[in-house]
């Protein structure tokens, strides 16, 4: 593990948004899904995560999840990525989204 100093973890704008779509994402190479997100003043982002294991496209909408919303656009297939959407690899290797356990208004970045 490469240690990094507390300037470069204030460099990564890690912030919750609310899910307000979720599209399948046939042209992924694994699956996945397109999710819109609301990061309220630092607007709305589209992002693609491989959830598809734990999640359902009815049970993300609403959701508050924690991405990091300050690297460049990535393409992923035909799609272009805004934001990376945080999560952990469960023993299977199925990702699980970080999340915040009680409401808090988007946008607002880690504490």
């Amino acid at each position: 593990m490469q240690l990094i100093s507390w300037a470069d973890f204030e460099k990564i704008e890690l912030r919750v948004g609310t899910i307000l779509e979720v599209l399948d994402f046939p042209k992924a190479k694994k699956p996945a899904y397109k999710l819109k997100i609301d990061f309220g003043a630092f607007g709305i982002k589209w992002s693609s995560a491989q959830v598809t294991k734990h999640y359902t496209k009815e049970s993300l909408i609403g959701k508050q999840i924690v991405a990091v919303v300050n690297f460049p656009e990535k393409q992923i297939a035909d799609f272009m990525s805004q934001c990376l959407v945080t999560g952990f690899a469960d023993a299977n290797g199925d990702i699980v989204l970080t999340a915040v356990d009680k409401p808090v208004p988007n946008g607002t970045k880690i504490a």
